[in-house]
């Protein structure tokens, strides 16, 4: 199957929608402005509502934006109709051909081209092999699993080899096994064919998975763009911080800054912070970003917040620990909790973190 890869570009794009009972029009994305690179899998994650669909139908030409253009390459598509912008759309549904096999439906794309019949039978093998799917080219889709119908859905979509692959939950309707193991196969097969990929969810597991970038969109606005462990590590708000994984947050007052390191009051105690969201200046109220696994325990009164464990979940690999603190319960997630102490329900406790596995955040969302 040839390879072929080009970016995507978004030049500030925005999509309105008119409000036909006379209210003001609803902003579904509102100044998208960045690039997918060649060859690239990007995710569009966000909660519901937060213009993540709109904005990859515009890309696909199901939607024409309100303001801005859209480049696939060097070409400008963005007033042009689906079937003249070389992409394919896998959608949540599987949208199978249920009178047809599955080389039927597979092919059915290289026949509306009017390819010869062996070019077809060729290509169509090919990507039943690349898929998984070798031996079930002559089955009824009423006959597969939901994994299979899935993989012919996605064959589907990559035989009519598209510059860009789009995805909108495709894998919404699976079960928890069967997500994970098609994501892991759709990245194999995005990777192996080097194609440009663009795929939409509300799973951030998903897109931390996946992705080679994370576009997180919120009210229609992209709130942050990087790689899955930049957005985890180094979130630049509250809800991005929140959304991609669980996080405390410790209101602190930013005192000083020397260097690299920056000094807040955290009730009575003293704390130094290593990395701040670029929002964040001297004299701020503003919160302390802490994944549970960058928190520790210490004896109590040595830490910087003393509390209580109220609940201890074993999760084999981990324990959460879940602390009644005077800011309010905190999560603390010890890994291999075989090689480290663990607290017994209603001992008491200190919670302590070093200065850069946290992060400053402003406390007051835009």
């Amino acid at each position: 199957m040839e390879k072929k890869s080009v970016s995507v570009t978004l030049q500030h794009v925005t999509k309105r929608f008119k409000n036909t009972r006379g209210k003001a029009d609803i902003i579904a994305v509102n100044d998208a402005d960045f690039v997918i690179e060649a060859g690239e899998l990007v995710t569009l994650l966000g909660p519901s509502g937060c213009g993540k669909t709109t904005t990859l139908r515009m890309i696909a030409g199901f939607e024409l934006p309100t303001e801005g253009k859209i480049f696939i390459g060097s070409e400008d598509v963005t007033m042009l109709p689906p079937n003249k912008r070389d992409t394919a759309t896998m959608f949540q549904s599987y949208g199978l051909f249920p009178h047809m096999s599955v080389f039927d439906n597979v092919a059915y794309g290289l026949k509306l081209r009017g390819l010869p019949v062996e070019e077809i039978s060729r290509r169509v093998n090919e990507t039943l092999v690349l898929v998984g799917l070798k031996d079930y080219g002559d089955r009824a889709p009423s006959k597969l699993s939901g994994g299979q119908q899935q993989r012919v859905a996605l064959a589907r979509s990559l035989i009519v080899t598209p510059s860009v692959l789009l995805l909108d939950e495709p894998l919404s309707n699976l079960d928890a096994l069967l997500r994970e193991q098609m994501r892991i196969e759709i990245r194999k097969i995005q990777k192996s064919l080097g194609i440009t990929a663009i795929y939409v969810t509300h799973d951030r597991v998903e897109a931390m998975s996946l992705s080679d970038r994370v576009v997180v969109m919120k009210d229609g606005y992209v709130r942050q763009i990087g790689a899955p462990d930049e957005i985890y590590e180094a979130p630049d708000s509250r809800f991005v911080a929140g959304f991609v994984g669980k996080a405390e947050f410790f209101p602190v007052k930013v005192v000083s800054k020397d260097g690299g390191l920056w000094t807040c009051s955290l009730g009575n105690k003293t704390v130094q912070v290593a990395q701040a969201a670029p929002d964040v200046n001297v004299g701020d109220d503003a919160v302390v970003m802490a994944r549970p696994e960058s928190l520790r325990f210490e004896e109590k009164g040595k830490g910087y917040i003393d509390g209580v464990v109220r609940l201890n979940v074993y999760l084999g690999n981990s324990m959460e620990s879940f602390v009644e603190t005077s800011f309010g319960e905190v999560l603390v997630q010890l890994d291999d909790p075989r090689s480290k102490k663990v607290y017994r329900e209603g001992e008491e406790v200190s919670i302590a973190f070093t200065p850069d596995r946290v992060r400053l955040l402003s406390k007051n969302e835009d």
